[in-house]
């Protein structure tokens, strides 16, 4: 990753695909979410000349979905696009009717499973095959409006009728809950509401200055990004000699320019003030013939090591606004290591996926015993720790209850603010007071001179 000062800053012109990004258009080079009938979601790049898979659902040319919105929802027809229209949302009435006196066994449904694929290789629509269903139903007619709508994506989902599939923009939210359900433990179990948590509780705004150790598949790294809008510094510190490539933050599909001039990305020992790194000759020798490739070749080594120093002195200058950590390194030794280049008042937010450790040995990552060490060290103030608790419920007239099916936990959070243990410490406006009365007769004095001149000056 590329190195610059401290606060980067826009540029100037930008691409029609960078324009298209940031209207919610969809176009080459991107990332595109797309959820199916079954309700999973899928990921792909879309490229030129390419044909998109969707598995059930179907495939159709990558280039017809190019110049529309994410949002909307399209059937598959012979490899071809057809748009679906949106569906309306129903004022749903308040009614006291239940299913739990309908019989629901093999006899309600005399349509077979050999009969329903029989109408599917003749090329009935998949809606008239779900119709015949409807109506050959014994007890439809007895279910709430809310059980028969749950039948026919049932229905749909079962049988693979539907050809049908919508895109999803990938935002912040989107990507990490499409990763988090994909795989969790890549992203050490941060789900997207702790990791909004951990934003908010870092103070991360544009502009602003942040330490971020990302274990989590750059969850945390794409998440400062987003906040930062391209303006302001992460420095990401890695365990690889090269810049990490982050899944997460490349689904994001952030500006290329925009992540060079505020991603910074060091490893352990680049961040230590007496590292010396090993580097070829970045000087051409006099008196020795060299060819412009060459030549070339060394003066690219050059640069490599100028950024690369400007990232650490970038980096050692401190004043950083936040330290966010999920890693499955020892938290204090990460804290220790950082803590010198953090801002007073700064956020201090920590994640893990559990809150003590499961195995006797087991240290890699312990909320509780960090939030012991900090409190006896002293530098620190209103530490706590959260848990990342979220539950979805079915809200309906009269009847609201939570969903079967949910994830257990996001993972637990420790927050604190650095403050100086200094008793003659004072705060910043009582000493820009003190200042401004300091300054005060200095220049009383100063206008005195300049009347007593003046007055000299009329009498002469």
């Amino acid at each position: 990753m590329d190195s610059g000062s401290s606060t980067a800053e826009p540029t100037a012109g930008t691409s029609q695909n960078q324009s298209a990004d940031r209207q919610g258009i969809i176009t080459f080079g991107q990332t595109v979410l797309f959820r199916l009938p079954r309700g999973d979601t899928r990921s792909l790049v879309l490229k030129p000349n390419s044909t998109v898979s969707l598995g059930k659902a179907g495939s159709f040319h990558a280039s017809e979905l190019i110049g529309d919105p994410y949002g909307l929802a399209y059937e598959i027809v012979n490899q071809k696009l057809h748009k679906l229209p949106p569906k309306t949302i129903q004022e749903l009435e308040i009614t006291e009717a239940t299913n739990e006196l309908i019989n629901e066994d093999k006899t309600v449904q005399p349509l077979t499973t050999a009969e329903i694929e029989a109408l599917k290789q003749s090329g009935a629509h998949s809606s008239d095959i779900i119709q015949k269903q409807i109506e050959q139903h014994a007890n439809f007619a007895l279910k709430t409006e809310y059980s028969k709508e749950k039948y026919k994506k049932r229905k749909e989902a079962k049988y693979s009728f539907s050809k049908t599939f919508s895109t999803i923009e990938p935002t912040l939210f989107n990507v990490c809950e499409y990763w988090y359900t994909k795989d969790q433990n890549r992203l050490r179990d941060i789900r997207a509401d702790a990791l909004t948590q951990m934003l908010n509780l870092a103070s991360v705004r544009p502009g602003g200055r942040y330490i971020v150790v990302d274990g989590a598949s750059g969850a945390l790294v794409a998440g400062v990004l987003d906040r930062l809008g391209g303006l302001g510094r992460v420095v990401d510190i890695c365990d690889i000699e090269s810049a990490p490539t982050y899944p997460v933050v490349q689904s994001m599909n952030f500006d290329r320019d925009m992540i060079k001039q505020t991603l910074v990305s060091l490893n352990w020992a680049m961040v230590q003030e007496d590292y010396t790194p090993v580097l070829p000759p970045t000087e051409v020798p006099s008196g020795e013939l060299y060819s412009d490739k060459q030549i070339h070749r060394i003066s690219k080594r050059r640069a490599v090591v100028d950024q690369l120093d400007a990232s650490r002195q970038d980096f050692f200058s401190g004043e950083f606004d936040g330290l966010l950590v999920s890693s499955e390194y020892d938290p204090w030794s990460i804290l220790e290591m950082t803590y010198p280049y953090i801002s007073g008042s700064a956020s201090i937010v920590f994640h893990c996926p559990h809150l003590q450790a499961r195995l006797p040995m087991e240290f890699s990552f312990i909320l509780v015993d960090l939030q012991a060490k900090m409190k006896a060290a002293g530098g620190y103030l209103g530490m706590n720790i959260t848990e990342a608790w979220k539950r979805k419920y079915q809200v309906l007239p009269g009847r609201t209850h939570p969903l079967m099916n949910m994830s257990g936990t996001g993972g637990y959070i420790l927050h604190a603010l650095k403050i100086f243990d200094d008793p003659n410490a004072q705060a910043i406006l009582i000493h820009r007071q003190k200042k401004r009365k300091t300054e005060k007769p200095d220049e009383a004095q100063a206008v005195g001179e300049d009347v007593a001149m003046s007055d000299s000056t009329e009498g002469k």
